[in-house]
């Protein structure tokens, strides 16, 4: 009997394994964009260009969403509940916060002339930020869903496998958004 428990504890969550596949998926993907970017910018026409600073406020603005995210799982975990709805609708406003700051750096960049089809540089840049902006904007629909479960007064669901998963694949886009700056920062 102790032997059944000690292999399902070692067992991942079928869910778990899932957002790991996904994740390894999104992982090939922009390792790929980024790669053809390299290859792409030896190309004669390719054109420098500067990111607007907005994209490093919103920077900051993912970070701290990090750390909301980490204290909303810590207070779920504690079972204040209250505290962890409040953290976690912080984690929601700085997302979409995050995508607003996004979209107002676009929108210099096309003030500046930096627009989608000008040049297959700025072909890349909107591709690669845009695509990590559409996956920020399904973690806020997720962080939308999970708060208002949490509001739930009918149904008391105390399972950690939701929160883990959304905070896993938080983590990870906030990290995925790092990279990728550091990556435009640095690969021009």
């Amino acid at each position: 009997m102790i032997a059944i428990m000690n292999d399902q504890k070692k067992r991942i969550h079928p869910h778990k394994f899932t957002l790991w596949v996904g994740i390894g998926s999104i992982v090939m993907m922009f390792a790929g964009l980024t790669s053809a970017y390299i290859v792409k910018r030896n190309l004669a026409n390719w054109l420098s260009f500067d990111l607007s600073p907005v994209f490093y406020i919103s920077t900051v603005v993912i970070i701290i969403s990090s750390v909301t995210m980490l204290l909303a799982k810590q207070n779920f975990v504690k079972s204040e509940m209250q505290k962890y709805r409040i953290w976690l609708f912080i984690t929601m406003i700085l997302g979409i916060v995050f995508v607003v700051l996004q979209t107002v750096g676009f929108v210099n960049l096309w003030k500046e002339g930096i627009t989608l089809t000008r040049n297959v540089a700025f072909s890349f840049l909107y591709i690669i930020v845009g695509l990590h902006a559409l996956h920020i904007v399904a973690g806020v629909i997720a962080l939308m869903v999970t708060y208002i479960r949490s509001l739930s007064v009918k149904r008391k669901n105390y399972s950690i496998v939701p929160v883990d998963l959304l905070s896993t694949y938080w983590h990870f886009v906030d990290l995925l958004w790092l990279y990728l700056l550091a990556f435009l920062m640095l690969i021009r």
